[in-house]
């Protein structure tokens, strides 16, 4: 018996917002951790803190990812983070 489950295009969400290449390199990053890694994040944690749980980050502060067209600094990964974490149902 067939079943549609369909997983969310979380490399695209949200849906209607314009996304360059590293936009979505940035949200299929985040895709690919587990949800209880993410479960671990706290909103309180320092920007080193938040850095040093994801493992990640270079040493100018920018994370580390292939395919894209600039940087990602903390404050732009833990807005994107904290909109994965809603959409993927780990933070209400």
């Amino acid at each position: 018996m067939p079943t549609n489950t369909t997983t969310p295009d979380y490399e695209h969400l949200p849906a209607g917002t314009p996304m360059d290449e590293t936009d979505v390199s940035l949200r299929a990053y985040l895709t690919r951790l587990s949800d209880e890694h993410l479960a671990q994040y706290d909103k309180t944690w320092t920007d080193d803190q938040v850095k040093e749980w994801d493992g990640n980050f270079r040493l100018d502060d920018n994370l580390m990812l292939v395919c894209c067209e600039r940087d990602v600094d903390i404050t732009e990964f833990r807005a994107v983070l904290e909109d994965h974490l809603r959409f993927r149902g780990i933070w209400k």
